[in-house]
């Protein structure tokens, strides 16, 4: 049965100019074998063939619908691309204006862009989106004698880019790295050529010391570059996003948690106890932070979720369980991402509404811990648990440093070097597992510590005592039942 269409659109007879013609024929649209756009047009203009194809059937009805509609006003198609003479006019204004114009080039672009996310972005979605840019533009400024140092120029770009910076002059420092980046920079389309965009492909991948970027890292830049493209092509700087056509790189997941740095309670207690022991007592650098490391292990939290957290989310009784309602996090960006200033920015709880809490249930020994720390060492400023000396908010580089040193002190030399609660992070993965490992049910360990059910299972689910045993007797069993055990 032919495909060609039954009910042919009316065109008046005359005749058409040089390199056009008014004898064309349309075909309905057909569906072939392909994984990408599977649906092809095809139509004949003064008898050469044209196709295109289409991702949905929808898409291509409308260019079907498009040309038959060109032919019903009489338009003279071009027999050299198959177009009707008003897109080829419309094609050819658009050239003569780009020529005019000159193209929009990457940094601008880059910095329009994130001007327009700004806003609406938290600190550290800020900061994610720029190292994912500033990647990539690397690739996206011409090569030549005395180009600066890639370090340099990534580290121009971020500083560029901050609204806040907008027609400053560069730091003296990065000011060669700036002008390079400024002047040498490719145009916004130039992503879509193939030599660039490979390179485009590496800078995501890869760190700047040629060795692979962490799965992470990876997916984050991606991101980043993806909505940026989108972006791209909605303002019309690109026709298509060029990430789209290419299949995400497969990573390796690297966010199971490794067994290796699980401490156990013994272990946990003595490191508690050597955080007691750094710095000089009256200063008490050290045990300001014991209750801060206690909430990590015992209650899960994450450490930007202790470092927010106030007297009034902690119901404390006498005896029994208490309860730490989470309603803030505090973490930490550089003062250049964060609308006040500071290095900590103010969020809510992650994942969740912005002013949605999450109450935790605390063992006895917790609301212990941190009753004695509220005792002797008050609350800091705005009311919250934790504080340093002078009750500003505690900073990460603050409570890595105190870890690292207990460790020295809690740890035989052999366990110092070994992965083994190398993290403050790493009691929260501790205390996860020790629930799991009770039997509390994946919901509700979920629940409490602000993941979903399916985040605990992946990253949680090697580290459960006695799967690998129960794994081993099933496989032993069905061995037996073939006989190919005694």
């Amino acid at each position: 049965m032919s495909t060609e269409d039954e009910t042919p659109a009316l065109r008046p007879h005359g005749e058409a100019k040089p390199g056009y013609s008014l004898d064309i024929r349309l075909w309905k649209v057909t569906k072939v074998i392909r994984k990408a756009r599977p649906y092809q047009l095809r139509w004949v203009v003064g008898g050469k063939v044209n196709s295109a194809t289409f991702a949905t059937s929808a898409l291509a009805e409308n260019r079907s619908s498009e040309l038959r509609q060109a032919m019903r006003r009489g338009e003279a198609f071009d027999i050299a691309s198959g177009q009707p003479e008003s897109e080829v006019r419309a094609a050819a204004e658009a050239a003569k204006v780009s020529e005019e114009e000159p193209p929009l080039r990457w940094f601008e672009f880059c910095r329009e862009y994130i001007a327009g996310r700004w806003r609406t972005s938290a600190a550290k979605t800020r900061e994610g989106i720029a190292d994912g840019l500033a990647a990539v533009s690397l690739a996206m400024v011409k090569r030549g004698d005395d180009v600066p140092a890639d370090e340099e120029l990534r580290l121009a770009f971020r500083w560029g880019i901050i609204p806040a910076n907008a027609g400053e002059d560069p730091p003296a420092d990065l000011k060669a790295a700036y002008d390079w980046l400024t002047t040498t920079d490719r145009p916004v389309g130039d992503v879509a050529d193939a030599a660039v965009f490979e390179d485009v492909l590496y800078r995501l991948g890869y760190k700047l010391d040629g060795t692979p970027a962490a799965g992470d890292t990876y997916r984050r830049r991606r991101r980043a570059l993806n909505t940026a493209l989108e972006h791209a092509v909605v303002a019309g700087d690109l026709s298509e996003n060029p990430l789209q056509r290419v299949r995400r790189k497969h990573v390796g997941s690297n966010d199971v948690v490794d067994r290796r740095v699980l401490v156990n309670a013994l272990q946990a207690r003595q490191l508690l106890a050597a955080v007691s022991y750094v710095g000089s007592w009256d200063r008490c650098r050290g045990r300001r932070l014991v209750a801060f490391y206690a909430v990590l292990y015992y209650a899960g939290l994450r450490p930007a979720e202790a470092v927010g957290l106030k007297r009034s989310d902690c119901h404390l009784p006498d005896t029994g369980w208490g309860t730490l309602t989470l309603r803030e996090t505090r973490p930490v960006s550089g003062k250049q991402w964060t609308d006040s200033g500071e290095r900590h920015d103010r969020r809510g709880l992650k994942a969740r509404e912005a002013k949605s809490d999450r109450p935790v249930p605390i063992p006895p020994v917790l609301v212990t811990i941190l009753r004695v720390h509220l005792d002797t060492f008050g609350t800091a400023k705005e009311g919250r648990v934790f504080g340093n000396e002078r009750g500003g908010v505690v900073g990460s580089s603050t409570y890595w440093r105190v870890w690292e040193e207990a460790r020295e002190y809690a740890l035989p030399p052999e366990r110092v070097e070994s992965p083994l609660a190398g993290r403050p992070y790493d009691l929260r993965h501790a205390c996860i597992t020790r629930w799991l490992n009770a039997g509390v049910p994946i919901a509700e360990v979920a629940r409490r510590v602000g993941n979903s059910p399916e985040v605990i299972h992946r990253r949680y689910h090697g580290c459960i005592d006695g799967h690998e045993e129960a794994a081993n007797a099933k496989i032993a069993l069905a061995l037996e039942e073939e006989g190919d055990m005694p």
